[in-house]
């Protein structure tokens, strides 16, 4: 078979474009929408689409993809709460958030968040669309975001402090396009988001002149607080307990209480007993020693013998691995409800994170399905559930520290922290020795507040913890809206 050679160039072009799909600068698609939430019928509207990042030159090197959801029939939307949302990773899109937590669809996964066939999406009853919009945005590389121009310095965007400054001039252009200067407005991150928000509170007072009601962190990370050594070591404790409890690992007189109930007492001795003892290293008498090592397996559900050879240092990752090792199962870093399965019943580490690939086959289908066939988004260029942001500037992180100052400037800024018992990456007592090493001087503690979950890190895939957890979000919401002509006063 022969062809003409004009022929052969205009399929070889046609097929380089398909290749090499590009993503528009500055788009958007308008949707309407019609849900039911706690009852009530809300017809919303959804705008999906792309917002430019620009240079110093005004050059467009960048694209951020996002989708707003806007309640339809709201007279004035200076009342209005806006919720900009975040995911984490630092290289995650907000696909999680969107589609399974706040934002009115909600994909179709088992009451404990395990995936089902036929994949798809549903409505979401406890979506927090009835008291606020929400804004899920996609940082660079991630979900539909893109680098434009390819002589843009990577640094721009792959930083804690880059990352921070980008979004928040994103921010600023967003909420001018939208009008939505007057509403009250609130960030929520979650995982490496909640480092992202947390950051981002000072930045936007500082730079780009906007107030927060609220910051909400959910399953946060260190927030750039110092904790080794001994410190790390005695935190982990309560959520090795927690996961004993969940497994049944745990002596008759643990098990037989209620999980909340339970974990005081692990948490008293941790900061207590176990810190002080750690501290004092290899001075500690063997008899002291064995004694946290039998207090720790009594707490953890690991045997005595493995907590002696790691001189009483169990890492989560060993954790993981020994919890279950007789039955021949790993638990979930994220989540040590899910179970794996490992080549081998030895080794220091399981071989995969059984949470996390349960959780990418539920929802890549879904909001893949959902962009293109709900919203009308029709692209080529692929959702990066997890996108490339390497090399990475981890250096000077002090979100935390930017948090509590973004908080002293601000009376009106509250926070709330949510986070499930059974996170092994993020756990429920770092984030609330986050919160005591925030703010050493107790004077902000009115405006702070911690919620625990009985799930993983990501505690709204359990069908009880999404309906609660979109419950505090609306009695943070609440709380944190001052009375009309309240000022921001101490």
């Amino acid at each position: 078979m022969k062809y003409h050679l004009t022929t052969l160039l205009a399929v070889s072009v046609s097929l380089l474009t398909f290749a090499q799909p590009t993503i528009p600068a500055d788009s958007v698609i308008m949707t309407k929408h019609e849900t039911s939430i706690k009852g009530q019928r809300i017809n919303y509207t959804a705008y999906k689409g792309t917002q430019p990042v620009w240079n110093k030159d005004g050059k467009a090197i960048a694209t951020v993809d996002y989708t707003y959801y806007e309640r339809d029939g709201i007279a004035d939307r200076a009342t209005r709460p806006l919720v900009i949302s975040f995911n984490g990773g630092p290289g995650s899109a907000s696909v999680w958030m969107e589609i399974a937590y706040t934002g009115p669809a909600l994909l179709e996964i088992d009451d404990e968040g395990y995936p089902i066939q036929p994949y798809g999406i549903k409505k979401n009853p406890y979506s927090i669309l009835d008291v606020a919009d929400i804004v899920f945005i996609n940082p660079v590389n991630t979900g539909y975001s893109r680098i434009l121009d390819k002589e843009a310095d990577k640094s721009t965007f792959f930083g804690v402090n880059a990352d921070i400054k980008y979004l928040a001039e994103w921010i600023n252009t967003f909420v001018t396009r939208q009008n939505r200067w007057p509403s009250p407005k609130y960030l929520i991150g979650e995982s490496y988001g909640t480092t992202r928000v947390s950051g981002l509170a000072l930045e936007l007072q500082s730079s780009q002149w906007m107030y927060l009601n609220g910051v909400i962190l959910v399953s946060p990370t260190d927030l750039g607080i110092e904790r080794g050594g001994p410190v790390e070591v005695a935190l982990r404790l309560p959520y090795f307990a927690a996961t004993a409890w969940f497994h049944k690992r745990l002596p008759a007189e643990l098990q037989q209480q209620d999980l909340t109930d339970m974990l005081p007492g692990v948490e008293q001795y941790a900061v207590n007993e176990l810190l002080p003892a750690l501290v004092k290293g290899g001075t500690l008498s063997p008899a002291e020693k064995q004694a946290a090592a039998a207090k720790i397996a009594h707490y953890s559900g690991l045997p005595e013998k493995v907590i002696l050879q790691n001189n009483l240092d169990i890492s989560t990752s060993l954790f993981w691995k020994e919890l279950l090792r007789d039955s021949g199962y790993t638990v979930g870093r994220l989540d040590s409800r899910y179970l794996g399965i490992d080549r081998r019943d030895a080794g220091e580490r399981p071989d995969f994170n059984a949470e996390l690939t349960t959780w990418l086959h539920a929802f890549t289908p879904a909001i893949n399905h959902y962009m293109r066939n709900e919203l009308n988004f029709k692209t080529d260029v692929k959702y990066n559930m997890f996108g490339d942001v390497h090399p990475w500037d981890g250096s000077d992180d002090h979100t935390g520290e930017n948090l509590r100052q973004a908080m002293a400037q601000n009376p009106y800024l509250h926070v709330m922290v949510q986070s499930g018992y059974y996170d092994g990456a993020c756990d429920y007592f770092n984030a609330q020795y986050n919160l005591w090493q925030m703010d050493p001087s107790g004077k902000l503690a009115d405006r702070m507040s911690f919620v625990g979950y009985r799930s993983g890190h990501m505690m709204y895939l359990r069908k009880e913890d999404l309906e609660k957890g979109n419950e505090d979000i609306r009695s943070f919401i609440k709380a944190s809206t001052p009375e009309k002509g309240a000022p921001a006063k101490y």
